[in-house]
C-alpha cells in the first residue's frame, strides 16, 4: 500500500538514510504524529487519532500536571543521584508504600530495559546462578543480556545456552496454573541437567507479548513456587501491566497473590519521561551491595522524580486504577459482543485497560487478518497493534484516562474494520 503523500514518503526516506535499517515503523501507511492530548494523537494535518495502544503515556499524552512538574524542576536543578536531594527520597517512600511490606528498597534507572538488566545482575549475584526462564514470545528489553531473553524481537541468532523458553498460559481453566508451573519445573530440571545453576524466573505479569493472559487470578503462584524450589528468584516485570493498568491494584502481580523478589518498572512511571526502577527485598540488595556497586548517572534525577511524583498524584487523585477497572470491564463486554457478529473473533481476555482480542480463522491463528485489521483501524484513525506467537491477538492498552465514550468509538470502528476485511 503506498504511503499517503510525497511529504510522508520524503520523511521515510530521510529517516532510513539517517537512522539506518534496524528501526521499524508502525503501519503500512506510517503516521506522522506532531501533538498529543489525553487519549488523542494528532498528525501534521491536524487530524486526530484515538490512541488505544500507547501505555507509556499512562495518565494521558502531555498531561499538564506532568508537563508543569518537569518544567518547574528543570528550571531549578537537574543532576545525578550521588548528591543528596530530598525529592527522590520522598518519591521512593511513596512508591514503596504501594508494594507489599517485603519489598523494601528501590533503585532507579532511566528505562525498563535497564531495570530488568539490574534485576538480572542482582539475581545472578545472590543465587550464584546464570539460568533464566522466560516465556516463548516474551519481551523484556533491548540490552545485550535482555535481547537474549526477548524472543519476540525475532532475532535470528539462537537462544543463549543459559536461557530456557516456556509456553505462555494458553487457557483460563482451573488447570492453567499447574500446567504453566509444570513447564517451569521441566525447564529448571533441564537447566540443571545441563550444569546450569538457576538464577531467575522473569515474567511479564500479564504476558503482554505472548498474547495477553490474565485469568484465572492466582494462576502464576505455582510457577513462582516452582522457581523458588529450584533456587531461583522471581522477577515481576511490571513495565507494561504496572501503575494501575490492570485495575484492582497498582501492580499486575497482585492479581496472582504472589510477592516477587524483585519488581521492575519502566517509562509509564514518568508518563514517558525516561525514569524507571527496580524494587527488591532488602536482603537481596544487602548482599548485592556488599559484593557489587551500582551507579546510574541520571537514573532518579530530580526532574525524573518530579515527573514520577506527578504521575502518582494523578493516578491517585483522578481515580485511574478504578477507571481502568470500570472502563476496562465496559470495553471487554463490548468487545466480547463482537464474537457473535464476527466469526474471526475467537476470544477476548485481559484485565482492566489491558485487553487482547484473539483472531482465528477455521481454528488457526489469523495473523494476516490481524495485520489487516490493525492497518484498517489506522486508516480510520484508531491506533492499536497485535501480539502473540501468531501475531493474531489485537493488543489494546490505552492511556488510563480512556473513558466509555472512547471505548464505544474503538469498538464501533473495529466492527467496521472487521466488516471490511471479513464481510459477514
Amino acid at each position: 500500500m503506498p504511503v499517503e503523500n510525497a511529504s510522508t514518503q520524503d520523511l521515510i526516506a530521510r529517516r532510513n538514510r539517517l537512522l539506518g535499517p534496524a528501526y521499524r515503523l508502525f503501519y503500512e501507511q506510517p503516521v506522522q504524529i506532531v501533538r498529543g492530548d489525553g487519549v488523542w494523537l494528532y498528525d501534521q494535518a491536524g487530524d486526530r487519532y484515538l490512541d488505544a495502544y500507547n501505555n507509556v503515556a499512562c495518565v494521558g499524552h502531555c498531561h499538564p500536571r506532568v508537563v508543569e512538574a518537569i518544567a518547574r524542576q528543570a528550571a531549578e536543578l537537574n543532576t545525578h543521584t550521588r548528591y543528596l536531594h530530598e525529592s527522590i527520597l520522598n518519591y521512593a517512600e511513596r512508591l514503596l508504600a504501594t508494594f507489599p511490606a517485603e519489598i523494601g528498597h528501590v533503585m532507579f534507572t532511566c528505562t525498563g530495559s535497564e531495570a530488568n538488566d539490574l534485576a538480572l545482575r542482582v539475581a545472578r549475584t545472590c543465587t550464584g546462578g546464570t539460568g533464566v526462564i522466560v516465556t516463548r514470545t516474551s519481551y523484556h528489553g533491548v540490552t545485550g543480556a535482555l535481547a537474549e531473553l526477548s524472543p519476540s524481537l525475532g532475532l535470528p541468532e539462537p537462544t543463549a545456552a543459559h536461557v530456557r523458553l516456556v509456553p505462555a498460559p494458553q487457557s483460563a481453566g482451573d488447570a492453567t496454573g499447574e500446567i504453566f508451573a509444570g513447564h517451569v519445573r521441566a525447564a529448571f530440571d533441564d537447566m540443571k541437567r545441563s550444569g546450569i545453576r538457576p538464577a531467575a524466573l522473569l515474567v511479564d505479569t500479564i504476558f503482554s507479548s505472548d498474547g495477553v493472559f490474565a485469568d484465572p487470578p492466582g494462576f502464576l503462584a505455582p510457577a513462582v513456587e516452582a522457581a523458588r524450589a529450584a533456587g531461583a528468584l522471581f522477577i515481576a516485570d511490571e513495565v507494561q501491566p504496572g501503575f494501575g493498568r490492570c485495575g484492582e491494584s497498582l501492580w499486575g502481580f497482585a492479581r496472582h497473590g504472589v510477592i516477587p523478589d524483585m519488581v521492575t518498572m519502566g517509562k509509564p512511571m514518568g508518563n514517558g519521561h525516561p525514569v524507571a526502577a527496580m524494587a527488591a527485598r532488602p536482603a537481596l540488595l544487602r548482599e548485592f551491595g556488599a559484593r557489587s556497586r551500582y551507579f546510574n548517572t541520571f537514573g532518579g534525577n530530580p526532574v525524573s522524580a518530579a515527573a514520577a511524583t506527578a504521575v502518582l498524584d494523578i493516578i491517585e487523585q483522578e481515580g485511574l486504577v478504578e477507571n481502568a477497572k470500570r472502563t476496562g470491564a465496559y470495553l471487554r463486554e463490548k468487545l466480547d459482543a463482537l464474537r457473535s457478529r464476527h466469526d474471526l473473533v475467537a476470544e477476548v481476555r485481559g484485565a482492566g485497560l489491558f485487553l487482547g482480542v484473539e483472531l482465528r480463522r477455521n481454528g488457526a491463528p489469523a495473523g494476516k487478518e490481524a495485520a489487516a485489521l490493525v492497518n484498517a483501524l489506522r486508516a480510520r484513525h484508531v491506533l492499536i497493534s497485535a501480539a502473540g506467537p501468531g501475531a493474531n491477538v489485537l493488543k489494546i492498552r490505552p492511556p488510563l484516562v480512556f473513558g466509555t465514550e472512547h471505548a464505544d468509538l474503538l469498538v464501533e470502528t473495529l466492527n467496521q474494520a472487521l466488516l471490511q476485511i471479513s464481510p459477514a
